[in-house]
């Protein structure tokens, strides 16, 4: 559906009009991209500020890994246009549910092969046998060759599996179970149908490894999405949209090569793998091209924090969320507000008892004002997670223009350092007065967070 723009020449008359998108109140997404983010690229949409987007995931790391043609490590949506998002803008994104559609998944801890990629395993694949970059590649039979080059058969994946597990998940979607040889061959001879690939995924399935190394093991599910963000303002690789798996890039020898000062402006960190970011949660991320282009990806099942394998249960989903721009909110990187329930104990809201009893002992020491605070969440990410921790209180330092000494002060006694993903994402969590959130123009997103 189009609008039509109708334009006037010299003497006045209807000469021409322009075809422009209607924004939708709805917006589905099926669509996908070969793992780079690329602000050239044409969007989705326009969704309306306001509206909603629902979408069906791909299964995030290994999958892509294993698919040389995705050349930025996942296989992410295709970023969402928001009407009326600018550059030094910020869209808030709730996420209002998340459900896991694929039956089982494979992961583990991986090993990159050195003879099957130039500079990095995500990016560049090269074949072993023909020596063809990013090949395009088979499934043929199952177990760890079962990916193979399209041109002269050969085993092609670009990361070996050193431990690995199949892991099967009940109906409900409440606990998942390691499964042993047997269990993980009959997932892995009907993959697709086990994972719920989408339709328009490309991605070889995981399952098909049939890794079974850990027999038995029973895991409570809480799917989180591990990338949820904004485009970058240069093209790189998905899963390096981040300080630290973005590192990566710097002095590649490819084609997304990027200097440490180009990331640290271009990159907006939507690739988190924070287990907060989860239904109910939400983020603040950052506008720094025109409309946005919201894209998700890298449903997970469950996971601890810091990922610390590397990698965690990769699943199919179906995601709903919720866009709201937010005008001259101008963000180095996201803003999370998680879950009441998943705040540090030091940063949950106080209660109308604790602000009473808070006010009766500053009148005992002749204070004459208790601040009325809120949490918040900043996110950080670098090579390191001491230089992630440094990040962020950079940032909420200039976000909120505080000195990096009180920001320090203030999440050590209102809130916490917690780590996303190991080696460099964090949150630095602590309560914001309600005066400088006003002034930041976040106050009303973060109260009707936490109200």
């Amino acid at each position: 559906m189009t609008n039509e723009l109708h334009v006037l020449d010299k003497e006045g008359l209807e000469s021409d009009f322009i075809q422009q998108p209607q924004a939708a109140e709805t917006l589905f997404v099926n669509e996908f991209i070969d793992g780079i983010l690329d602000p050239s690229q044409e969007m989705l949409g326009p969704v309306k500020d306001g509206g909603t987007i629902i979408a069906n995931t791909t299964p995030g790391c290994w999958g892509p890994m294993l698919t040389p043609t995705i050349r930025g490590g996942h296989e992410v949506t295709k970023p969402v246009f928001v009407e009326g998002a600018e550059v030094g803008d910020a869209i808030v994104i709730k996420i209002k549910s998340i459900q896991v559609t694929s039956m089982a998944t494979s992961s583990g801890h991986d090993e990159p092969i050195t003879d099957r990629f130039i500079g990095d395993p995500f990016v560049s694949v090269k074949c072993p046998g023909c020596g063809k970059l990013h090949p395009s590649t088979v499934v043929k039979g199952i177990g760890p060759q079962a990916i193979r080059c399209s041109t002269c058969d050969t085993d092609t994946a670009p990361f070996n599996m050193t431990n690995g597990y199949t892991m099967a998940f009940d109906h409900k979607g409440h606990i998942g179970v390691t499964v042993g040889r047997e269990g993980a061959r009959r997932i892995a001879l009907d993959a697709k149908n086990y994972m719920r690939t989408p339709e328009n995924s490309i991605q070889n399935p995981v399952v098909a490894l049939a890794p079974s190394d850990i027999v038995g093991v029973m895991a409570r599910m809480r799917p989180f999405l591990g990338q949820l963000g904004t485009t970058p303002s240069k093209a790189m690789p998905d899963s390096h949209n981040a300080g630290d798996f973005g590192s990566f890039l710097i002095g590649a020898p490819h084609e997304y090569a990027f200097t440490q000062d180009e990331l640290d402006l271009h990159r907006t960190d939507g690739h988190m793998d924070i287990s907060r970011v989860r239904e109910g949660a939400t983020i603040i991320c950052p506008v720094k091209v025109p409309g946005g282009g919201i894209y998700i990806g890298d449903m997970h099942a469950m996971q601890g924090d810091g990922e610390i394998a590397g990698h965690t249960t990769d699943v199919a989903g179906i995601v709903q969320l919720q866009v709201h721009v937010l005008k001259k909110v101008a963000l180095e990187g996201p803003v999370l507000l998680p879950n009441e329930e998943d705040l540090p104990y030091t940063a949950k809201p106080f209660t109308k008892e604790e602000k009473r009893r808070a006010r009766e002992l500053a009148e005992e020491f002749g204070v004459k004002q208790i601040e009325e605070a809120l949490p918040v969440s900043i996110v950080g990410t670098g090579k390191t997670l001491n230089e992630a921790t440094d990040n962020a209180i950079r940032r909420a330092s200039k976000l909120f223009e505080l000195p990096e000494s009180e920001v320090l002060n203030r999440a050590t006694i209102t809130g916490s350092i917690e780590i996303g993903r190991h080696p460099g994402v964090v949150t630095a969590t602590f309560q914001v007065p309600k005066t400088i959130l006003k002034k930041v123009r976040i106050f009303k997103t973060v109260k009707k967070q936490y109200d």
